[in-house]
């Protein structure tokens, strides 16, 4: 398999997204004070809220992110580096019904990614939700189901990867929404939830990445033909 430099340029994309997200992460919850921010305790929403004061009625919590600005807009930029990766190596994965399938539904998790980050959880939980319940719900879904690309085409090389990933996605949605925190908190469940579909995109972005580009074919050399004999020019 040759990869094409568009193709190259969307396995960067993906290369890219994971680590962004998780410094967004980090960094934005460091500025937190009073209280500080705790993986185990609080929601990954609670780095992008707008407004400090208590939260959430099914576990109230103080927030207040300083640096919420930072969050969702580095979160945005995940979306698009997500959405970018997709489509530039839609052909590139492979054909056919789950492969397209797959695709669709990773696409429709990048722009809840967007939507996430444009709408912070105190300023409109029903779009915010709707953007968790894209990338948790049918971004899973879709992670899983692109373990099950034939094995014929690139996506299918990495089944046991996706598979891993898609499993473990799954069962920490269902845990989340349960508010099951299973040992490392409903917070850590939520990023048990969440970060295995930007994980795997990059680790599937470094794979394809390291394919060789495609080039073109030499032209072939001209000839003449002296006397009945052919001549290389």
């Amino acid at each position: 398999m040759n990869l094409s430099r568009s193709g190259r340029i969307g396995a960067l994309c993906w290369v890219a997204a994971a680590p962004l997200f998780l410094v967004a992460n980090l960094v934005t919850g460091l500025r937190w004070r009073d209280p500080t921010y705790s993986w185990a305790t609080h929601n990954i929403s609670d780095l992008g809220n707008a407004h400090c004061g208590i939260w959430d009625t099914s576990r109230p919590r103080y927030v207040c992110s300083p640096w919420h600005p930072l969050m969702n807009a580095a979160t945005l930029t995940t979306a698009a580096l997500l959405a970018v990766g997709i489509l530039l190596t839609w052909r590139l994965l492979g054909r056919g019904g789950v492969v397209r399938a797959a695709q669709t539904l990773l696409l429709l998790a990048a722009g809840g990614y967007a939507l996430a980050a444009l709408h912070p959880a105190d300023v409109d939980e029903n779009l915010h939700v709707l953007g968790a319940f894209l990338i948790m719900g049918l971004g899973n879904v879709g992670l899983l189901l692109a373990g099950f690309a034939p094995g014929t085409t690139t996506l299918g090389r990495w089944r046991r990867l996706t598979l891993a990933a898609g499993i473990i996605a799954l069962a920490a949605t269902v845990l989340f929404f349960a508010q099951q925190g299973a040992g490392i908190g409903v917070g850590g469940m939520e990023r048990a939830a969440v970060l295995p579909l930007p994980l795997w995109t990059c680790c599937l972005g470094v794979l394809l990445a390291e394919t060789p580009t495609r080039t073109p074919a030499p032209a072939p050399a001209l000839t003449r033909v002296d006397h009945g004999v052919v001549v290389p020019e």
